[in-house]
């Protein structure tokens, strides 16, 4: 490289600083759409992986196993069917299996699913690679059945949307409407604790124990509410017993005793299981949606060539102002390479330079808007971004300009002096 060359294609580009500054910003805006909508893409991908991270399996009702993950993990949807306590009990027995820890789903409170599970939940389930829930505020309901009957643990969405604090009184829905109609209105729930923010499902879920979700449904048939739900001080214990739950989360002892256990449970004898792998559950999601990972990816890559072409546009724009311009350089002792060169430089210049603006946008755009897209939409942006990317899509933005800045160069190098000097003012 010349660096005679580099500093005139500067200087030139700095003479005319409006239009190579509205070329700059337009290629920048179409980089940073095309990186940011990458970005997003994987730290979708991670923020979905951290919300099953620690779990070995999944176990529920015979189903899809993208079903069974998005109804038990992310809360989307609802199961075919429950399984039996006997088959959970079943499970948690197998000498395989260091945790199980069950949850019952099918009511919600102003929008967001009540989870019926155990205390172990908040201390077994890993989130975002971290072992175990903390809390914000307060601490988990009892493990004592009958003191938790009446006690709710809410995730951080719920406690920011509803302002709810350890104290405040709250009243579960029967059903996942979002418009619930039949509400548990006679067995009003305190809530005693706040989870910290995970950035996943998690801080969407009002968390009972699995007797609350049994005293709450003793007096409904068939959805229905029949009188008042009785004091669960004078049931006896067999009443609050469940009898099936929606999905069972499973650690083993050893991880080489995944697939012989999940084979196990896809063949139980008594009832129609599915054991699912949250990883290649999550695998089959993402297969399923690749159709628009790949159609966000081409509408910023369209951007992309369209900012491109505005860059070709504004240097042949420019010629015929510049004629006068070559024809001197050409005088005072410029080679036609030397034009051609100066032309092809401009391009790759301003390429590189919006490259560079949309790489900064992103990075430092995503970093200011973190902790807006974690507290509004529960999305965890990580610090360190793929730099390597942006850097690698930087060389090709200098090779697009290169390639770009042919066709100017070569109408410019074939410009003769005599043509150059009698253009008029």
């Amino acid at each position: 490289m010349n660096p005679a060359l580099f500093v005139l294609a500067w200087r030139s580009l700095r003479n005319r600083a409006f239009i190579a500054g509205l070329t700059v910003a337009t290629v920048g805006l179409a980089v940073a759409l095309l990186l940011g909508v990458q970005r997003l893409q994987t730290e979708t991908r991670q923020a979905f992986l951290r919300s099953v991270s620690g779990t070995d399996l999944i176990v529920g009702a015979r189903s899809h196993p993208v079903q069974l993950l998005l109804y038990s993990v992310f809360h989307l949807g609802d199961a075919t069917n429950n399984l039996g306590w006997d088959a959970y009990v079943d499970l948690a027995d197998d000498p395989a299996v260091a945790w199980a820890v069950p949850v019952s789903l099918g009511d919600s409170h102003r929008g967001f699913r009540v989870v019926g599970t155990t205390v172990d939940y908040f201390r077994r389930l890993g989130f975002a690679g971290r072992q175990g829930l903390a809390f914000a505020q307060g601490e988990a309901f009892s493990a004592d059945p009958r003191e938790s009957v009446a006690q709710a643990v809410v995730g951080a969405d719920v406690a920011e949307r509803l302002g709810y604090a350890p104290g405040s009184e709250i009243v579960l829905a029967h059903g996942t409407a979002r418009v619930a109609l039949n509400q548990h209105d006679d067995h009003p729930f305190r809530v005693v604790g706040v989870l910290a923010r995970t950035g996943t499902a998690a801080d969407g879920g009002v968390y009972v124990s699995l007797a609350a979700i049994e005293a709450i449904h003793l007096n409904w048939r068939s959805g229905t509410r029949i009188g008042t739900a009785p004091d669960a001080a004078t049931l006896p214990d067999a009443a609050l017993q469940p009898r099936a739950v929606t999905a069972v989360f499973v650690g083993l002892k050893s991880r080489l005793a995944t697939f012989a256990l999940q084979r196990t449970l896809n063949e139980y004898p008594d009832e129609p299981l599915t054991a699912i792998l949250p990883g290649v559950a999550l695998q089959q999601l993402w297969s399923m949606l690749g159709t628009v990972e790949r159609a966000m990816e081409a509408a910023g890559a369209a951007v992309l060539a369209a900012a491109l072409m505005v860059l070709l546009t504004t240097v042949l724009a420019t010629l015929n102002e510049r004629r006068r311009e070559m024809a001197i350089l050409r005088a005072v002792g410029a080679g036609p390479w030397h034009v051609f060169g100066l032309l092809l430089m401009e391009a790759a210049l301003l390429a590189l330079a919006g490259g560079a603006l949309g790489l900064a946008i992103v990075e430092v755009g995503l970093r200011l808007a973190a902790p807006w897209l974690q507290a509004r939409y529960g999305l965890h942006l990580g610090t360190s971004g793929d730099l390597g990317a942006g850097l690698q899509l930087l060389g090709w933005m200098v090779l697009a300009g290169l390639l770009l800045g042919l066709l100017p160069a070569t109408l410019a190098y074939r410009r003769s002096v005599q043509d150059g000097m009698t253009v008029t003012q």
